[in-house]
């Protein structure tokens, strides 16, 4: 075990660069969206652009998950945040100089998505090699703490970015957000982690998948997740700013939107001392709360009671989040950590996109407010279905100084 100024230090490195990050990645899809429309795009340029950026970003994560449980987790860091940096960069100029293309940014989108994909799961997967054991808990939801805020700031800066230097210097903002994340990671030093016996691409993927099934709780909360972003991600993307802004004005979206992150970051402080021994027991009923969000859209009681809906959303949302990272981190052997969190990764988005897409259809058959309901009963019973399974409830959070199975000293 390294010495705790050290690993104080990297922790340090490591919440610094995750940071600033999600600061660039809030401002750059506000920045892209408004490129893409100065340039003629209509909304089927501009879903092609982040269609372009989404199916990459899949296709490239399960990968990222073998490669990072085989390599120093900081070299694919650093690595993708250099390259991320230049990628960015061209997409800046390319704007700032006039010779972008819509062509352009969805390619660019593609190989942003891919960089994106391949430090994720090793930025995940290398906390625990950060902080000592007991320290875990609370440096998970510090991490998620500062990535919200960054996020909240990043989604206000955007705006007046590219309102008063356009969207080129705002996408030049993100450039620059992966070049401090990239001095942050070449900083840091962290002892190996524990790597198992070298194999296939399909073999290591195998026995990534096999590490999943092989906890109860772990693949139910996967689909579980599944069946939120199916659901939820077209009532926040599609219906739901049409029905908020259509009953109390344009405003009032991100009124919503602003409450949700204010839950989120409310969360993220509670988790800093709330504890629970059945981590998993307790974060799941507060997931629970995500069903009030679309239930008080759907009931219209008034645009307060939408905030309140919104804002326990987010609250619960983030504690189950801290919590369910938490497991992970404690639960799966350090040589199989990356694989599980790209695995996470995939099965909690990869139904997204097509809730996007049938989202406005069946809304606009069924009626907005029946689908909101609809969803909000989905998203509560796929909760309640969530607990079923003992080893949900049962879980419990790792003593003080416990390492998860198969770690080693050096990690």
């Amino acid at each position: 075990m390294r010495t705790g100024s050290t690993t104080t230090t990297a922790f340090r490195l490591l919440l610094a660069g995750r940071t600033v990050t999600s600061l660039g990645s809030a401002v750059a899809p506000v920045a892209l969206a408004l490129a893409v429309l100065h340039l003629g795009g209509q909304a089927t340029e501009l879903g092609l652009v982040v269609a372009t950026y989404a199916l990459v970003e899949v296709l490239t994560t399960l990968v990222a998950g073998v490669v990072g449980d085989r390599l120093p987790r900081t070299l694919l860091m650093r690595g993708s945040a250099w390259l991320a940096c230049v990628a960015q960069g061209v997409v800046a100029v390319s704007l700032i100089a006039g010779w972008a293309t819509v062509p352009l940014l969805a390619v660019m989108g593609g190989v942003n998505g891919a960089l994106a994909a391949l430090g994720g799961p090793s930025s995940r997967a290398v906390l625990p090699q950060t902080v000592p054991p007991e320290a875990l808990p609370n440096a998970v939801s510090a991490v998620r703490l500062a990535q919200n805020t960054a996020m909240v700031l990043g989604f206000s800066l955007a705006g007046v970015l590219v309102g008063f230097f356009g969207a080129g210097w705002a996408i030049a903002v993100d450039a620059a957000t992966y070049a401090v994340a990239a001095l942050c990671y070449t900083a840091m030093r962290v002892g190996p982690h524990a790597t198992g016996e070298p194999g296939s691409l399909l073999g290591d993927l195998g026995a990534g998948a096999r590490e999943v099934l092989r906890h109860t709780w772990l693949w139910v909360l996967i689909a579980q997740a599944l069946v939120y972003h199916l659901f939820y991600g077209g009532v926040q993307g599609v219906v739901g700013p049409v029905v908020v802004t259509r009953d109390f004005g344009e405003q009032a979206w991100g009124l919503a939107l602003a409450a949700l992150m204010t839950g989120f970051m409310v969360g993220g402080l509670i988790t800093l001392r709330y504890r629970p021994t059945r981590l998993l027991f307790s974060g799941t009923v507060f997931l629970g709360l995500t069903a009030c969000f679309p239930l008080a859209m759907a009931l219209r009681p008034g645009l307060p009671v939408i905030l309140l809906g919104a804002f326990l959303h987010g609250l619960g949302l983030e504690i189950f989040s801290v919590n369910w990272d938490l497991a992970i981190q404690q639960q799966i052997p350090p040589d199989k950590l990356a694989r599980v969190f790209a695995f996470d990764h995939i099965g909690s988005f990869v139904m997204r996109p097509l809730g996007l897409a049938v989202t406005g259809p069946v809304a606009e058959a069924l009626g907005q407010s029946t689908w909101l309901l609809v969803t909000a009963g989905v998203m509560a019973g796929s909760t309640a279905l969530a607990l079923l399974p003992p080893s949900v409830r049962t879980l419990r959070r790792a003593p003080a100084g416990h390492q998860a199975p198969g770690s080693s000293a050096a990690g």
